[in-house]
Order: structure tokens, then sequence, then C-alpha cells
């Protein structure tokens, strides 16, 4: 496993300034949802800990998980959908950070069973192809087999949608992650709106507006951070 972070200084700071942004973002759902970044020692993930909306989370309520799920660090509780965040950071040393949400936009359209296409250009981050999707289950993922076969749907991709569950992204660094997780739930929304008979651009000039600017998820990222200092 990596021992190494893309992120500086201190990981639970970095953690709550993620929550920040995804509420702002309107990614909240109550008390559920979690954003995770590795530690930069190899012990495990710093993950929000459980039982506070996005908002609420400070410092002192991001714990430090090792690989199997033990709280090595910090007061919070744990999530019982921790699985995702270590089934996925152990099995891609690439990733430094992983988010789960519920947004709105990105539940209702994974429901519908359509092909995500690229309507608006916060798609041409996952599309084409069209994004993986989770079935092996609508449930929490909260054993490690699951967060293996989540990881695995997953592959090598930014984002996963989770029919009737939610959404999960993960990236080399928290703010892609997060940036990736508004935009997918953007990209989602344009789609609700435009309707199944929607035309889309076509894959030749998606996949060369996500050649064109590899760094716009950082520039998003950067974006919401300002909006919540």
């Amino acid at each position: 496993m990596a021992n190494t972070s893309t992120e500086r200084g201190d990981p639970r700071a970095e953690v709550v300034k993620a929550c920040k942004v995804l509420d702002a973002a309107d990614q909240g759902d109550l008390v559920w949802g979690h954003v995770s970044v590795r530690d930069a020692d190899g012990r495990g993930v710093w993950l929000k800990g459980s039982g506070l909306g996005l908002e609420e989370v400070g410092v002192e309520d991001v714990i430090l998980l090792s690989w199997e799920g033990e709280i090595l660090e910090g007061s919070g509780r744990r999530h019982l959908e921790w699985p995702i965040h270590t089934g996925i950071m152990s099995q891609r040393s690439s990733v430094n950070a992983v988010v789960h949400t519920h947004p709105l936009y990105a539940v209702a359209f994974a429901a519908t069973g359509w092909e995500l296409t690229q309507l608006s250009h916060e798609g041409q981050h996952f599309v084409p192809p069209d994004i993986p999707r989770f079935t092996r289950t609508s449930d929490l993922v909260e054993t490690p087999e699951l967060g293996q076969a989540l990881a695995d749907s997953l592959g090598g991709e930014l984002a996963i949608l989770m029919p009737h569950h939610g959404i999960t992204t993960a990236a080399g660094t928290l703010g892609d992650a997060v940036a990736a997780a508004v935009q997918l739930d953007r990209a989602c929304q344009a789609a609700l709106l435009a309707g199944r008979d929607a035309i889309p651009a076509s894959a030749q000039d998606a996949l060369q507006k996500r050649k064109r600017s590899p760094g716009r998820l950082r520039d998003v990222w950067a974006y919401l951070s300002r909006k919540v200092s």
C-alpha cells in the first residue's frame, strides 16, 4: 500500500474542509455521507466520524482507521460503511482520497437505468464509456467483502454510481475526489432535465475535452474551497 499522500497539512483539517465544501454544494444527506484521506504513514485512512452532518464536522470528529477498521486515533464514531474507503484505497495505490455521498440528482438518475452521456461539460470527467454502476447491493457496504466488490466495480475509474444508494468517487487528491462528486451530481441533473431522448456530444468531442482540461477538477475544488473560506 502507498504510504504517501498528495495532500499537505493536517489530514483531519483536510477532511473537515472537504465536508464543508460538500455540504455547501448540496451533497449533504442529514448525518450520512463520508470522506476519507489516506494516512501518510500507511497506517490506514482518516475518516469523517459518524452521527454528524457534513457541516458539523470538526477536527476532533475525524478518526484514523486501520486497514482492518480498528480506530487508531480520535474519539469519533466509525461509519458502518468504512469498508468503502479501505477497500478502494487498499486496491488502488494511486488513490489518496474517497468520497461517498447521496446527492439527490445522482441518486434519481441512477434509478432510471439510463446511460450517462455528456450533455454538459461536467460529463466529460465520467463518459465515455458509460460510468460504472455497483449493483451487487443497494444496502450498506459494511463488510470488507462488499468494500472489495465495490472497488472491483469501480476499477480504475474516477466515480461509480450506486443505484438506490448514492455515489463514490476516488482520486489522487482529496480536492479531485470532492470536485468529482459535485460534477457528477451536476451531470446527472443535466441528464434528468434533458430527458432520455437528449442528443449528447459526440464521443470524440467528449474525450477531447477531457484530454484538453486535465486540471479542471483542481480548478473546481479551488473555487468551491474559496466559497467556504
